[in-house]
This record gives structure tokens, sequence and C-alpha cells, in this order.
């Protein structure tokens, strides 16, 4: 059998937290027999959704790690990742996204466009995938698919049209009618899989026709042949293949987006949706990748999705399981057969590809090789998150994905002595598979530290410790990542010199610094006339970033200073690399005390969201917490309260919230800023730091 790439589509699913991208993706497997039998995400069977392949994501009911599987619907072949929708897990999306042609966004009926809708929307746009949107839970009270749509317009500034209308709503859910074809469809039987092709029903025939005007007016500006027949003929008995041809050029441009809607729990709309993605969204050879030639100053180099080209490929995700590294890549030219040598670009190491797999979600199929524009599974590479292969002889790389910060640590200890090990190499896998999971050891306290992007993020390796690598491990209060800055400018006059037996040390840096906003540090050479000698100007700079490294009040890292070096003074046989480094550490010093310095602390986007009964208990949670309230909306009956917080005021937030309102509000969380801590709690964040340095002298 030929391969035909223009058959191929990868696309990834994407929303915010129980909009049901995992109910949808069981669905999807089900409709293109993958599977028989449907499992719900916290189904009552214990089974669980097969995406949701690690025993946590079951028990939580959340997707944690991103699961790839490869579906055929008619004559396509798709590429499926089902990403998690947690903030916390943020990266899995980012990792995804970067090797995705398009994506199905995800949407509730009821909550339409949420907190995490926006963050995965950013994401999309960074990366230029194109998307189609699946407005999801019709069936729920509330639901309101047309309200959603103008929601993607309005917050997300899509140009968001409807090519299905539902049939009913809330508990009278029963079909869709497209709005391309003008068609009914009824979806019977035990799973939905017989579906009734039927007339509009005569109350939707006036609706029908307006969504399906407004959408033609919009998706003709894509195409001058549908214009030109809509200003012949009207709106009716147009060419269904041209409409589609239009909305699909649409969507490639990411200038459209056509809004899908059903109901995945209720097995409605789910094949119509399966249509789109082979109508609307690209193949590969439809989208534009780059490499860049480290052989030529990393000059941009276009890929093709062709076979007799030499393979490049991406490592986007690494799984250590147990039967070693599992390494997802995505091919975007040549292909990779089995016993290829491919050329690992970061690591400059070459290596055989033995055992190629593909993965539908955790189980495995093996394959001889993987073609242009697949996405596939190698065993046992040794390799980073973020690697390019090459083959022929190619030295490119594809360009990195956005990693963000973490935000929140936790010190964790060993249980036993005897975990010790296992707990390193637990530690040592997760932070090679998730670039936002960060370890390191205080050098201070002696802790080993684990940083993420939240609670939860931190709660599930912990927990995955103990599950995979039977280690326990006790976690204390986490310590927030406190920064220090200076408020004003001030001058710095020191002068370095010791004199020991021999040749001593001797180094004065003069100069002023003053705070900035856009960068962490700079460091500006104004020295006239050779007051410090060239060779020792990097000196001085390396001894600022020192001294920067910990302030005086907390022992934070500073962060927004700009130092400025205009004078100084050296000795021809007593200066020295060292003397300068230990000179600007003393002038930072002196500086740094006249220059009123603050403690800053890592402010959070908070966004609350919960039944409207309940908004003055959300308000006083977020102002017990030294919060700000940024906005706050009400809408059918759900009340959405923004807010900016302080990290160390957020730790439990989560129990505190749902006891305050019955378990039914949630709340999402991402870092914003760094903000000045108020006096009261610097003058407790000095004291205890005082304290422990006393301590640790005695």
């Amino acid at each position: 059998m030929s391969f035909d790439i223009t058959k191929v589509r990868n696309i990834g699913i994407s929303a915010h937290i129980d909009s049901g991208k995992t109910t949808l993706s069981e669905r999807i497997l089900f409709y293109s027999n993958k599977i028989h039998q449907i499992h719900e995400v916290r189904g009552k069977d214990g089974v669980g959704a097969v995406m949701d392949s690690m025993d946590l994501e079951r028990e939580r009911g959340i997707t944690i790690q991103s699961a790839a599987t490869q579906v055929n619907w008619k004559d396509i072949t798709i590429n499926l990742i089902d990403t998690p929708g947690h903030v916390d897990f943020t990266v899995e999306v980012e990792r995804s996204l970067r090797v995705l042609d398009g994506a199905i966004l995800v949407l509730c009926a009821v909550a339409g466009v949420q907190s995490q809708s926006i963050t995965v929307d950013r994401q999309l746009k960074r990366y230029h995938v194109p998307r189609i949107a699946f407005v999801n839970k019709c069936d729920r009270q509330g639901a309101n698919p047309v309200r959603v749509k103008n929601q993607l317009r309005e917050k997300l500034g899509l140009n968001a049209y409807m090519v299905e209308l539902p049939i009913g709503l809330e508990d009278k859910l029963q079909g869709v009618v497209d709005l391309v074809a003008m068609k009914a469809y009824y979806f019977e039987g035990a799973n939905g899989e017989n579906i009734r092709t039927a007339e509009i029903p005569a109350e939707m025939v006036e609706d029908a026709k307006k969504f399906r005007e407004e959408m033609l007016e919009a998706a003709s500006m894509f195409d001058d042949e549908l214009m030109e027949a809509i200003m012949e003929k009207g709106y009716d008995d147009l060419d269904e293949q041209m409409i589609i041809r239009a909305i699909r050029k649409g969507t490639l441009s990411e200038q459209f987006v056509a809004v899908f809607c059903g109901s995945a729990h209720m097995n409605k709309g789910i094949q119509p949706l399966l249509d789109g993605v082979e109508r609307y969204l690209p193949n590969p050879t439809e989208v534009h990748n780059y490499a860049l030639d480290l052989d030529k100053n990393e000059e941009q180099v276009e890929l093709f999705n062709v076979e007799n080209k030499p393979c490049v490929a991406l490592a986007f995700k690494l799984d250590d399981g147990q039967y070693g590294q599992l390494t997802y890549v995505r091919i975007y030219q040549g292909k990779i057969t089995k016993g290829d040598e491919l050329f690992n670009t970061r690591a400059k190491k070459k290596f055989k590809v033995g055992r190629i797999v593909r993965m539908n979600a955790a189980a495995m199929e093996d394959i001889n090789e993987g073609m242009p524009g697949d996405i596939i599974a190698l065993f046992g590479v040794d390799c980073a998150s973020g690697d390019t292969f090459c083959g022929g002889g190619l030295n490119y790389a594809m360009t990195s994905m956005f990693v963000p910060n973490p935000v929140i640590s936790e010190a964790i200890t060993p249980k036993n002595k005897s975990d010790a090990a296992n707990m390193s190499k637990a530690l040592n896998r997760f932070t090679k598979e998730d670039p936002t999971f960060q370890t390191y050891v205080d050098p201070e306290s002696n802790q080993t530290i684990i940083r993420g992007m939240g609670e939860l993020h931190l709660a599930v390796y912990v927990e995955r410790m103990k599950r995979e690598y039977k280690c326990e491990v006790e976690v204390s209060q986490p310590e927030v990542a406190y920064r220090e800055s200076i408020t004003q400018q001030a001058n710095f006059n020191y002068t370095h010199k010791k004199q020991t037996g021999g040749s001593g040390q001797y180094g004065r840096v003069a100069g002023f610094m003053e705070p900035i906003s856009d960068k962490d540090y700079e460091f500006v050479d104004s020295i006239k006339g050779g007051a410090i000698p060239n060779e020792y100007i990097p000196s001085c700079d390396k001894g600022f970033r020192k001294a920067m490294e910990k302030g005086s009040l907390i022992g934070a890292p500073v962060v927004g200073v700009r130092c400025t070096i205009n004078d100084g003074q050296y000795h021809p046989v007593d200066s020295s690399d060292i003397a300068f480094q230990t000179a600007a550490i003393g002038a930072f010093r002196e500086g740094y005390e006249k220059a009123k310095p603050v403690i800053l602390e890592p402010i959070m986007k908070v966004q609350i969201a919960g039944p409207s009964e309940f908004q003055g208990n959300m308000f006083g949670l977020i102002n017990q917490r030294r919060g700000v309230i940024i906005d706050s909306t009400d809408e059918n009956n759900t009340s959405t309260v923004n807010a900016e917080v302080p990290l160390s005021e957020m730790f439990g937030f989560s129990t505190i919230l749902r006891s305050s309102t019955q378990g039914k509000a949630e709340f999402t969380m991402e870092f914003e800023k760094y903000g000045k801590v108020p006096n009261n709690v610097a003058e407790e964040l000095i004291a205890a730091y005082k304290e422990k340095r006393k301590a640790e002298q005695k």
C-alpha cells in the first residue's frame, strides 16, 4: 500500500480542565473502531478512559500526561494527542503543540471560554496551529453554544462562525444541523454510532439560514469563486465542495475558526467533528516547518515532508517506562527505518535505531518504519526532550519550545536512608521527562528541593515516587521563590586591598546602581582613560553577578539592577582577576545598603469559578489572602473572579475553597509577576532569616 501523506492529520485536543477532552478522545477511538467499548473518565466500572493510562489519572479523573494514539477515519489517518487541561501540566501542552499541525479547541457549552482556554489559545497562536472549535456538553443545563461562539470572538479575538447548530439543548439534545450541507443529523443506536440524515426541523430553518449566511459571508473572504457564486445565485444552491474549500483556506491561514457542537458524553456530534478534521485541518505538507542549520550560523532552512530527503525528526517527549526510555518523535523530513543511523545534533552523538513503535495511549505496536509527518516512538535512545535527530550528514536543530519557569518549591526528605537512592533515581527520571519539574540541593539547608508549576504538579510526582519507585518521602512547607530588588539609585566606591607575604590584592571599583524593570541584571562599562584595565572589566561583571546571588535582607537572589562602573584604580603588581571580583562584590554590597532594598514575592494570576451564590465567599477568601480583585463576571449563575494573589498566601487554598463553596468552585493560577512585599510581612521574613543565620553560626 503506497503511503499518501496528504491523508495524514496530526492533531491535538486541548482545552480548559473538565471540558471533556478525554471523553471526546474516547469517543473518537470508538467511532474509528480502535476500541470496542466506551469507558468514562471517572467510570463506575473501574476501567477508566483509554487515554488516561496512568493509575493516578484514573483515580483523580484528570489527564496528567499527554497520550498519543493513531486512528483511521474514512480514508485518513489521524495521529491524535490528548493533552492535559490543568495549568500545572502546561508543558505537556506546549510540547504537544510544538509537533502538531492542527488542533481541536474544546469548550464547555455552559462555562464557555475559561482561564485555561485563554492559555491554550495563546499557546496555539505561539506555534501558529490552525484550529477548529468543538462546543461540548450541549446536554448540560444552561448550555448555549452561540454564546460560546461570541466569547471566542470577544475574549480570544478569533474569527469564529457556527458550522453546526444543535437540535434541542440540555436534556432535549437530539442531534445537529450541518450548515454546510443544510441537513440534520441524528445519532441513534446504543452509542450513537448510527447516523440518520433528515431534513432540518421546520422551527429551525430560519435560524439555520441566518447562521449559514453569516458563515458563508465570512468564508467567501478567502475564496473569490465562492464570493462570485454568492453574488450570482445568493446563498442557496451553492456547491458544497466550494464552501468546504473556502473554510479550509480560512482555517489554514488562522483567520477562520469553524465551530462544531455536540456532547461527547451523550455520543452526539462526534462523527461530523471528525469529518471537520479531515475537511479543514492541514495535512503535514500544508504546514511550513523550519530548522536551523548549525553548520551555517543557524541559517533557517525549510523542511519538506518527502521520503527521499535526509531524515530530520524532533524528540518532543520522553517517557521512562519499565522497559527503558521511550522517546516520542515527530518526523519532519525523510523517514526512519529500523537499523538506520541517526545523529543527535545537541549531544553530537550517533546512534542506531533499534525498536520503533506506534503508541496507542499505553499500548504499543511494533512497526518497521516511520514516514514523513508521522508521530512514532523509539526505544533505548539516550536523549533529552527537544533534541533533533538527523540523517544523511545534516546538522540541523529544530527551534526549541517555550518552557515556563516553575513557581512553587517543596523540600522533600526520604523517610528511610535506604530510600535515598530510589529518590534520586526517580528525580533523575522526572526532570528528564518534564522540563518544568526541577530539583536541586539547597547549599544552605542541604535539603533536596523540588520545584514545579503548582501544588498538584508536585503532589503527582511525590505520589509517583511512592508507586513507581517504592520510595516514601516527607514533604515540608514549600519555599516561596522570593527575590530582592532596589528602589532608588545609589553610588558605590569600594577599595579592596589585602597585603599578605608576596604580592597582595588590590582593586578599587566606583560607580552607581539603579533599578530597572525589564531585565534581571545589566552591566554598563563607562570607564574612561583606563582607570580599570580592559582585562579586569569582565571580573567586575562577574563580581556583581556573584553578589546578586544573595541579597542582604533575606538571602534571596537580587533582580532588576543595572550596575554602571565609571571609575576605579588598579595596582600594576597587586591587581588581579580575583581582586577586582572581590572589589565588585564589596562595591555592590555598599551601594545595595543605600539603595533602599525591598523584598519581592511572586504574584499569581488566580481565577476562581463557581456558583453565583458563593461569590461573597470567593471575594472574602481573596481579601483574606492579601489579594487584589481585578474583575468579576456573572453569567448563567456562574461567577468568575479574576484576582492577583501572592503565592505565599495560596498554599492549601484548594481545600479551603472547596469547604467554603460545598466543593462546587474550582480555581486555576499561574505566575503573573513579582510584587513588593508589605512592610509587616517583610519584617517577619527578615527576622526569620536572622534567626536562621544565628542558629547556623552556633
